[in-house]
């Protein structure tokens, strides 16, 4: 009688997650259960004040916020105390739902910075350069955007493209989306969306964590799973459906 074959390890687990703000008593997140397998897109949904960017921020270790119980774990493992550098190098990439401007700091040098400490090596600024040329008529932004510093006089949608080609360059194994469609219209939100696509393609094993209010993005991104996160706890998990669902009736159904 032959043995069974052994579980695959999942790429990003949250395995009862609870956390609330430093310094503060009062949870916000209050038990997270979450896995998303290599190459898998999920998409979390919840009302305003449901903990949607909480958990995104406790995702990449902002100090910000303490977990008080429950466990993070990325490729088996535990990554819960990991320092947000640290996760960040390790693959796992959070797009903000509102990117920060930094004076004197062109798109360029960041980028080079930033893939520098995730791969461990020195790059060139010509390597660098050709590589986000490509990727900027990929997801179709004027060039003249990587000599501009980080976001700085930035159009809303400017700055979400600028957080896509980010992770074109970084290459992460994990990227979790932040209200990525917040304050776009509905042509950027297309260029957008078309551009994760675009760095699927090219990555075909990343696995996506899309936390989103509305479901036009979705339309767009056609999402494995989605889960809807109520007052701190993923209340119901399903298939695209559940999203269509939530688009006829409201949250009232799950409060």
């Amino acid at each position: 009688m032959s043995s069974p074959a052994p579980t695959a390890t999942p790429l990003f687990e949250i395995e009862g997650l609870h956390a609330r703000v430093a310094g503060t008593d009062a949870e916000i997140l209050r038990g997270v259960d979450l896995v998303v397998g290599a190459g898998e897109v999920h998409a979390l949904m919840g009302p305003n004040g449901s903990g949607k960017s909480t958990l995104a921020n406790v995702l990449l270790g902002s100090p910000e916020y303490e977990v008080t119980a429950g466990r993070i774990r990325f490729r088996g493992d535990d990554v819960t105390d990991w320092d947000t550098d640290v996760r960040a190098k390790a693959g796992i990439f959070l797009a903000f739902q509102y990117p920060q401007a930094i004076a004197g700091v062109s798109v360029i040098n960041f980028l080079r910075q930033a893939l520098s400490a995730r791969k461990g090596m020195d790059l060139s600024v010509l390597e660098l350069r050709l590589a986000i040329m490509e990727w900027m008529q990929r997801l179709d932004m004027d060039p003249a955007f990587a000599d501009r510093y980080l976001n700085e006089g930035f159009s809303g949608g400017e700055k979400k493209r600028n957080e896509i080609l980010q992770m074109a360059i970084l290459e992460p194994e994990m990227a979790i989306l932040d209200e990525t469609d917040s304050g776009l219209d509905i042509d950027a939100l297309k260029v957008v969306a078309r551009g994760v696509d675009e760095v699927r393609r090219d990555r075909p094993e990343m696995g996506v964590l899309a936390i989103t209010h509305y479901q036009r993005l979705l339309d767009h991104l056609q999402p494995d799973r989605v889960h809807i996160l109520v007052q701190g706890r993923i209340v119901d998990s399903g298939g695209p459906e559940l999203a269509e669902r939530l688009e006829r009736e409201g949250y009232e159904s799950w409060r």
